[in-house]
């Protein structure tokens, strides 16, 4: 589609402000419309699909990141219709299937044909994640508090809240309760171990997860950054449905399990490092097993402020970031043009476009903020776009040519630099 034309506005404003930084003002440019230009779609219902980029499908993690650079034109009819249009798509998703993670435009029944079990015609993958009904609820809100529009949480935030609510109850008690199960017969192993449900776990208060923002499965089923997202968009539920919904006694369920998920976090997820000292682990499974890595992609623990959990001057976070951009994360990689965290998704020594831009949004020095832009300007191998993992010592070897959710995440990163005088 073409570039509305507040948005247009917008990235002119912001280009005239990097005139003395020419490859960061072209990089710009290109991933600040890389959404709209790319991959949006219309629906006859006057929703709107996104495409995650190379894959015909539409993640709701993926979708809300996707645009979450253009919040500030949510008071402008074009954009803020775009911006709705994508949410109510999302949430009536959600009410197809809570438990998938992408979906097709219509019920084509692309996707895994062999995954089990088959639900619907209109999933194209039911990998069970936390952050993907995260997601959509943090785009709704955010979106309310720069629009002031009210309509979709008056039509549908509470039904899709039960879902959710109920949901993620049921995955506290995974082994007992639990109707989930996953697996896809090609693989070896087929994705989830113990006929589909996932290495045991125990009551912790926490939430379970089957699979990681990057589709791999967890290892162990708590993974850290996403139980502390569903605190903060709990909380930000519960303030929509007492504000504009009027709904107290849901506003308060919301902020009950928030405590019970926040208590988990706090006594499973906090480990003694040798050198680092208290740092989050990433997964646990309550029986006293954990791992000490971090992903490329978010929630990670690296962007535990940019999801508003804890800031960035917290202690625990600052031990947990220093080991994170460390050699003992097995996932830190060094070389001749980057170094920054990759992902048990992608080969050795690729490194992540969107965790580098994710350590410049949760950098506290500009000093560490110039760096980052400096080498994501130096490893888009020469297309003004960012990828998904590229080789350390040879940024033209790259995963993923057209993934437009790190395009999305810089375009936001820059425009921060900007607004705070870092460039």
């Amino acid at each position: 589609m073409n570039t509305p034309y507040a948005l247009q506005q917008r990235i002119d404003r912001y280009c005239e402000q990097l005139e003395q930084h020419p490859k960061l003002q072209s990089m710009y440019r290109k991933c600040a419309v890389s959404t709209v230009s790319s991959v949006l779609r219309p629906c006859e219902d006057g929703t709107w699909f996104v495409l995650t980029g190379d894959i015909p499908a539409m993640w709701l993690r993926d979708s809300a990141a996707q645009v979450t650079h253009y919040l500030p034109l949510a008071t402008d009819p074009e954009m803020g219709g775009i911006l709705e249009g994508v949410i109510r798509r999302q949430l009536r998703y959600i009410a197809l299937d809570p438990y998938a993670n992408a979906f097709n435009q219509g019920p084509s029944d692309d996707g895994w044909v062999t995954d089990l079990p088959r639900i619907s015609p209109w999933v194209h993958e039911r990998k069970y994640e936390v952050d993907s009904l995260c997601y959509p609820i943090r785009l709704l809100y955010l979106y309310w508090k720069q629009s002031g529009r009210e309509e979709i949480i008056r039509d549908s935030l509470e039904d899709t809240l039960r879902i959710i609510l109920d949901l993620w109850k049921t995955e506290q008690h995974h082994g007992e309760r639990s109707p989930y199960w996953f697996t896809r017969p090609e693989c070896d192993p087929p994705c989830l171990p113990c006929g589909g449900k996932g290495n045991p776990v125990v009551y912790t208060g926490m939430t379970w997860s089957g699979f990681r923002p990057s589709d791999d499965d967890c290892k162990y089923g708590y993974l850290t950054a996403s139980q502390m997202f569903a605190v903060v968009v709990l909380g930000y539920a519960a303030e929509m449905l007492r504000s504009v919904c009027g709904n107290e006694a849901l506003a308060a369920e919301c902020e009950a399990l928030a405590a019970q998920i926040d208590a988990g976090i706090r006594q499973y997820c906090v480990v003694e490092h040798p050198v680092h000292g208290k740092i989050y682990a990433c997964e646990t499974d309550g029986m006293g097993r954990y791992s000490m890595i971090d992903d490329a992609n978010i929630p990670s623990l690296l962007s535990i402020p940019y999801i508003g959990y804890a800031p960035a001057e917290d202690e625990l976070y600052r031990n947990t970031r220093r080991f994170l951009l460390s050699s003992e994360n097995p996932y830190y990689y060094e070389g001749t043009y980057a170094r920054g965290i990759g992902s048990p998704h992608t080969p050795e020594r690729y490194v992540w476009h969107m965790a580098l831009v994710m350590q410049g949004l949760t950098a506290v020095t500009p000093e560490e903020k110039r760096e980052m832009l400096a080498m994501l300007a130096a490893t888009d191998a020469g297309t003004d776009l960012l990828h998904e993992g590229f080789h350390v010592d040879d940024p033209t070897r790259f995963t993923r040519e057209w993934f437009t959710w790190p395009c999305s995440l810089f375009a936001e990163f820059v425009e921060r630099c900007v607004d705070e005088g870092v460039l």
